[in-house]
């Protein structure tokens, strides 16, 4: 922006004497202040007004160079949080003051917590609303739990990028007892996940398993309180909020198979939107883009929904190969399937391994089992 100076208009020594007579300054040859003073002022006064004006619009711009969408619950708040700093690091203009604006947006599933999100809508109950957002150009980028996002995207949209992956273990949180096994028959475990609700009750069908919904910081209050005797959540969420002195214990993946891309975090952008696209291309992560595509593709030939239970993860194993394993479950835990696949890790063939393992288990499992 150009600096503008203000310099004051020149005035006679003579002029600092209020008695002095309007026909002495003329004898000195300067014309009546009526004349010369009030252009003055009117000229600075419009000087200071475009000045500041000037300073407005370059403010503006600071603030709308990026704006993240993001739903409002603590977690949600971090993993925000998390790609501004990234974003920061990674491009000098982002780290001025005010250059990154968080914009904070309700969704459908923030708005109904007494129903189950089977009940209420199952798939993008956590995104519709931010993509909207999107699309329509009030925000610039939208941050996602990937585990929240539908298979396909709204015309539009991308999803080009996957930060670092957290640990995708489930946390077992509980006052009174150190693991699921030791939890007396008929102790109640709260979950909104059926996923979760599946897997223990294949493993300890004397447990009661209960609808518990609510973020991080909700459940953790209704456990203390006593409205269930456990419950489960994401290591992942908890690492990111720096909660985890709250965890009983760490169930393993053959314990607990995690949820379709958990602990991963996705960056979306209008496809349109090449600078928008550029900016996010470099917080890639591409171990985890091809991971959370290989489970996808799994999911995606399920066409599964938040009425069935269903679980997968892929990652890397000590000699470079992709690893996948896969399920699907009846919600009551009465009939578990499970698969597995080992390939290349290439977006290719991951993506082909997580379609054939579906393919695999839709095949075994029949028509009716996804009837629920």
């Amino acid at each position: 922006m150009e600096t503008v100076t203000l310099r004051p208009t020149f005035q006679h020594p003579l002029f600092s004497s209020a008695k002095m007579h309007l026909g002495s300054i003329s004898a000195l040859g300067f014309p009546p202040p009526s004349l010369s003073v009030q252009p003055a002022r009117h000229s600075r006064s419009l000087i200071v007004a475009k000045a500041t004006v000037a300073v407005e619009q370059e403010l503006k711009t600071k603030v709308s160079l990026i704006r993240i969408g993001t739903r409002g619950s603590p977690l949600a708040l971090a993993q925000a949080h998390e790609t501004r700093d990234k974003l920061m690091a990674t491009h000098p203009e982002l780290a001025e003051e005010g250059a990154i604006e968080i914009i904070i947006i309700k969704t459908t599933g923030d708005k109904i917590l007494n129903q189950p999100l089977a009940d209420i809508g199952g798939k993008g109950l956590f995104t519709k609303e931010i993509d909207e957002a999107l699309l329509e150009g009030s925000i610039d980028i939208a941050v996602h739990s990937m585990k929240d996002v539908p298979t396909y995207f709204p015309d539009g949209m991308i999803l080009p990028c996957n930060l670092p992956r957290e640990d995708v273990r489930d946390a077992f949180i509980c006052l009174s007892a150190s693991s699921l096994a030791e939890l007396p028959p008929g102790s109640v475990v709260g979950s909104a996940s059926l996923r979760r609700q599946s897997q223990i009750l294949y493993r300890y069908p004397s447990l009661k398993v209960v609808n518990f919904r609510g973020n991080v910081q909700t459940r953790l209050r209704k456990l203390t309180e006593g409205d269930v005797q456990a419950t489960l959540l994401a290591l992942a969420g908890l690492k990111r909020l720096n909660m985890t002195e709250n965890v009983t214990a760490i169930l393993s993946v053959e314990e607990m198979l995690p949820a379709i891309a958990q602990g991963a975090i996705g960056i979306a952008c209008r496809s349109n939107d090449e600078k928008m696209a550029n900016y996010i291309a470099l917080l890639n992560h591409e171990e985890t883009r091809l991971a959370v595509a290989c489970e996808r593709a799994f999911l995606t030939k399920l066409d599964g929904s938040c009425r069935t239970p269903i679980a997968g993860y892929a990652y890397r194993d000590k000699d470079g190969y992709c690893m996948f394993r896969g399920l699907v479950a009846s919600p009551d835990g009465t009939r578990v399937l499970e698969t597995s696949r080992r390939g290349s890790y290439t977006i290719e063939e991951m993506v082909q391994m997580g379609k054939d393992a579906g393919e695999e288990l839709l095949s075994r499992a029949g028509p009716s089992f996804f009837n629920w």
